[in-house]
């Protein structure tokens, strides 16, 4: 190549390479055995000119690199680099990374439970950290030149994303900024705030995977493409466009028709053997079983596998079929090293945990080959299956969705059992944005030629809506960052009110309003233009029928109105029915999902229990929890009665029964059905409409029928067009108030935090009181409540052990609803205080409600949850991990995590409390009690 140049350009050539040579790019390039991607380079020498940059790529696609190399400019220059990640796992994966580059001397790590070596000039850390480290004014932020925000697509979090915010609003001037992102579809805008806020910064968006991505459905014994090329129109190969798989489509069509009808048979001869073919076909669909797909992927070359299961039952079960089944993926050789590093990483557990961790059984699988993943394993186990699925020991990994945020865990194929998950609230859909990141582990870089994505057959499946999902490749980032208590009393610390305000207004959040309102204007604008025209055509030569629609308005709102009177009045009369109940009563619950016979097992008063539920106590009535006669335990709610409800029979509950258990279950439903099945439900009368004796409503007719417009022949053509002209007018209010809503809101929400905190003493004007420094140091979502124990002295004559429960109600929250009957809970003192909280809180919120502070915004203190007191105070007394998990009914990985985050208040209570106090002593001992046994040697939280 070089022969062939003239003179002239070998000199330009040897100007270019002497220009690059000279760069930091250069050796850094050396220290990697490939070739840097296109969009890598570009992206390291924008950091090299002194800008920021954004990166936004796909999985998998090396975007690490990047953050690398601004480690490797902080180095050359002797300048500190804070590298940010989302999740303490990935800190931990990324510390261990830099250290093998590095070494231990240079690099450090800083997680809610790890700090070593804080002091070096790279420190991996979470995201939380460092935001506590701006607000501390932490003497370590000296000499930084660069933050690395890994994940920063994490910033849509509805529960921690406003964290990544506040980080990149408050950062030092000096510090570059590097971002890096999960592919979205609004990077552009997400740079032109960085760019607003962070000064000049790069978008690079790269939309290539390196590892391209076959995506498969997998029915019956038969793998089918999802796609098929369609080569151009001259006739090139792979010059056209994809279009979804005609066989899918085929085979959808098929199973959707109607089921082969016996008396076809006697149609004629052809049509019938077409059906029977088509019989024979639909009898060869169906969905594989978990040891058949890892079968046909074994068979196929394409392990090692990720397959998502949205449950983790669902994924400990798949585990155990595969093991039933005598599936095998590991020979003798692979074993040995499976059960050597097993045993290495676990020595620090003692005998008795293992057995009740389930290690045995746990072992077996990973000796196969075989393993689960998800957060309710204990995280010394999670790390050794990533660890063995890294190194090819473990070749099929059944997991939830939680493994895809972020571990670096490629695999060669990823399989999707379903297409919908559990979202906490309801069976939904997954988003294109989960589907790319679930997919996006498929196809290792430097190993696998290409990924592979199977998705399993379902019926009703539709190959055109999975082709939708699997070809949009981006989604929206989108800000949910909201002023909370914590970060007020912070703000104004250091900036006083009235800068507090105008920095709020330059986050992300704020940058999107305003931006959407310009959209919204354009709507108003066609919406007013479209008024005029409808306004016109309901035009009536005999009188004003804007008028004349108006009264029929009226007539229909009155109607409205009197039939939610009615409604109203029959859920009253249900609600005192319903606290007339008593344990032991035998009712008919008379509509909804649970209708049917039913055995009071609490009447669940207001008065009786607190709900977690915003208002319960005034707005919801009393929601009695009963077992039906199928078997459940459920607690129902005042809509599961929209009529009265009286006592059929009664019966004693034996003091025995337990809800949880099964067996007990049974047999109080069986004599729940001897005892009141024979008994049939009364029906109950319907009353007289209100609507026929009101006298507004006969008023409203009388006029209707004398206005002129009433005899008009194009009265109902009139009428449709003032309905249209009606419901624009509406829509072009709402618009306006959606304008009106997006003007600072941001600011505006910081205005009502303000007040409140202010009418509670925390702020005086531009001032922090004692109080308000208290708050300052406590982080979380009941910082508040927190900040008011400490205050009234709630905690003050507590046990450590009891202190850790009452630690545990400030971020705890169960996973499910609480269908189940009151929490245990310590007693005495413990007991007292978990009380006080509660009523606390009732304090609070009703300060909340009247300051207009909502808790649906993203704003506000929800109730303290007590599910993990009981767990919290036996484990810090010291008992047995056997006793405790037993008791709480709870995976050793929950257990673990929860234990983590009480600890990790605890710290932060005793940095609240005043020195010399008993709460900071007992604070610091509660750690002490809690950071033992399988808490402590869990290294990822």
């Amino acid at each position: 190549m070089t022969e062939s140049m003239s003179p002239a350009e070998r000199y330009a050539a040897a100007r270019v390479r002497a220009v690059e040579e000279a760069t930091a790019l250069a050796p850094f390039r050396e220290m990697y055995d490939f070739e840097l991607d296109p969009f890598q380079i570009e992206a390291c020498r924008a950091l090299e000119a002194g800008k920021g940059v954004l990166v936004a790529a796909p999985t998998g696609s090396g975007k690490t690199i990047v953050g690398e190399f601004a480690v490797h400019l902080a180095l050359a220059q002797h300048r500190k680099c804070f590298y940010t990640t989302p999740i303490k796992a990935l800190s931990n994966q990324k510390y261990n990374d830099l250290v093998k580059r590095y070494g231990p001397r240079r690099v450090g790590l800083l997680t809610g439970d790890n700090s070593i070596n804080s002091e070096a000039p790279v420190i991996v850390m979470t995201t939380e950290v460092l935001r506590n480290m701006l607000y501390a004014g932490s003497q370590a932020l000296a000499g930084l030149g660069y933050v690395v925000m890994d994940e920063v697509h994490y910033l849509s979090d509805r529960f921690r994303g406003a964290v990544w915010e506040e980080v990149i609003i408050h950062l030092p001037e000096s510090v570059t900024l590097v971002s890096l992102s999960a592919t979205v579809s609004n990077a552009e805008e997400f740079g032109d705030w960085l760019d607003t806020v962070r000064g000049d910064t790069e978008v690079i968006v790269a939309e290539h995977r390196p590892v391209p991505l076959w995506q498969h459905v997998l029915a019956g014994r038969r793998m089918y493409d999802l796609f098929e090329e369609k080569d151009a129109r001259d006739g090139r190969p792979g010059g056209g466009r994809r279009e979804v798989n005609p066989d899918l489509v085929r085979l959808a069509r098929m199973e959707n028709t109607r089921t082969f009808n016996g008396r076809d048979r006697r149609r004629k001869n052809g049509r019938e053997a077409d059906r029977e073919r088509e019989r024979r076909q639909r009898s060869r669909i169906w969905t594989p079983s978990r040891v058949e797909v890892i079968d046909r992927l074994d068979a196929e070359g394409l392990l090692p596998a990720i397959t998502f299961i949205f449950s983790r039952a669902g994924c400990e079960a798949a585990v155990e079929q595969c093991l039933a089944a005598g599936l095998r993926l590991n020979d003798d050789g692979a074993r040995r090293k499976v059960r050597t590093l097993v045993e290495e990483r676990t020595a620090a557990i003692p005998d008795e945990d293992l057995h009740v961790l389930g290690y045995f059984e746990w072992l077996e699988g990973l000796e196969r080959g075989v393993a689960a993943h998800h957060a309710g394993m204990l995280p010394t186990f999670k790390e050794i299956v990533e660890e063995l699925f890294v190194r090819g020991l473990v070749k099929a990994v059944f997991a939830t969705e939680t493994l895809a945020l972020g571990i670096n865990m490629p695999a060669r194929s990823v399989v999707l059992e379903k297409l919908v998950k559990w979202n906490g609230e309801q069976h939904a859909d997954i988003t294109p944005g989960e589907y790319t990141q679930l997919t996006g582990r498929a196809g290792r870089r430097g190993i696998d030629v290409e990924g592979h994505a199977v998705v399993l057959w379902q019926r009703a499946m539709d190959p055109t809506a999975l082709a939708g999902l699997a070809g949009t490749r981006t989604y929206p980032l989108r800000s949910s960052f909201k002023p909370s208590y914590n970060m007020a009393v912070n703000l104004v610390s250091q900036f006083g009110r009235h800068r507090s305000r105008e920095l709020l207004e330059t986050s992300f959040a704020q940058f999107q309003a305003d931006r959407s309102v310009v959209g919204i204007s354009r709507q108003v604008q066609k919406n007013e233009e479209g008024l005029e025209g409808y306004r016109a055509a309901m035009s009536c030569h005999l009188g004003d029928f804007e008028e004349y629609a108006a009264l029929r308005r009226s007539l229909k709102d009155r109607e409205t109105e009197l039939a939610k009177q009615g409604a109203a009045q029959r859920r009253a009369a249900a609600a005192v029915a319903l606290e007339k109940l008593k344990p032991g009563d035998i009712i008919h619950v008379p509509t909804g999902k649970y209708a049917g016979l039913a055995l009071v097992l609490d009447p669940g008063l207001p008065a009786g229990r607190a709900n977690v539920h915003r208002g319960f106590e005034h707005h919801d009535g009393p929601r009695p929890l009963v077992l039906t006669a199928e078997r459940q335990v459920k607690r129902l709610a005042t809509v599961d009665f929209p009529v009265p409800v009286e006592a059929l029979e009664r019966m004693r509950i034996p003091k025995s029964f337990n809800p949880r258990s099964p067996q007990s279950r049974r047999d109080l439903a069986s004599a729940l059905r001897t005892k009141a099945g024979h008994i049939a439900p009364e029906r109950h009368r319907r009353e007289r409409s209100a609507a026929a004796d009101d006298h507004e409503i006969a008023r409203l007719r009388a006029e209707i029928r004398a206005h002129p417009c009433h005899g008009c022949d194009e009265r109902e053509d009139h009428a449709r067009w003032a309905e249209r002209y009606q419901r624009l007018r509406r829509d072009t209010k709402q618009l306006e108030r959606r304008i009106e809503g997006r003007t600072n809101t941001i600011a505006r929400t910081f205005d009502r935090v303000y007040a409140l905190l202010s009418d509670l003493g925390y702020l005086r004007g531009d001032e922090v009181t004692e109080d308000g420094r208290r708050l300052a140091r406590l982080y979380g979502e009941l910082d508040l409540l927190a900040s008011e124990c400490l205050r009234e002295g709630v905690w003050d004559g507590l046990k450590p052990a009891e202190l850790a429960a009452c630690a545990s109600a400030l971020v705890y929250e169960a996973r499910t609803a609480d269908d189940a009957l009151p929490p245990k809970l310590p007693g005495g003192s413990a007991k007292q205080a978990l009380g006080d909280m509660v009523h606390i809180w009732g304090r609070l919120d009703a300060k909340e409600e009247e300051h207009r502070i909502n808790q649906t915004e993203g704003v506000g203190q929800r109730e303290p949850d007590l599910g993990f007191a009981w767990a919290a105070y036996r484990w810090a007394s010291g008992h047995g991990l056997d006793a405790v998990l037993t008791e709480s009914d709870m995976p050793a990985g929950d257990f673990v995590r929860w234990c983590k985050q009480v600890i990790d208040v605890l710290g932060q209570i005793a940095e609240a409390a005043p020195d010399g106090s008993p709460v900071r002593r007992n604070a610091r001992r509660a750690v002490d009690g809690m950071l033992r046994g399988v808490v402590a040697y869990s290294s990822v939280g």
